[in-house]
């Protein structure tokens, strides 16, 4: 596995499968600060241009999509998807 980049830039879309992806484990910082940022309840646009490297005000639709998908993915690592982390051992 290569090392975790601490700020990746990102796909249009996250995976949605119920499968663990190796663009998980590449994004799994990028997960990580998007459910911080959903707890502090930073505004989406926020989030978008500084965890995502998406500019909100030039490319709208781009840009929430790859929140939503990227957010809803996060959730579910959280949810279970970090037991396939574990198993691999991604997180050492």
């Amino acid at each position: 596995m290569k090392p975790l980049s601490l700020n990746p830039d990102v796909a249009d879309l996250a995976p949605d499968g119920d499968e663990l992806t190796v663009y998980d484990e590449e994004h799994t910082v990028t997960y990580i600060r998007m459910l911080d940022a959903e707890r502090a309840r930073a505004d989406w646009r926020e989030v978008a241009r500084i965890v995502l490297h998406i500019d909100p005000e030039a490319e709208g639709e781009r840009a929430r999509r790859a929140f939503d998908t990227h957010l809803a993915r996060a959730k579910w690592l959280a949810r279970t998807g970090y037991r396939q982390l574990l198993r691999r051992g991604s997180l050492r």
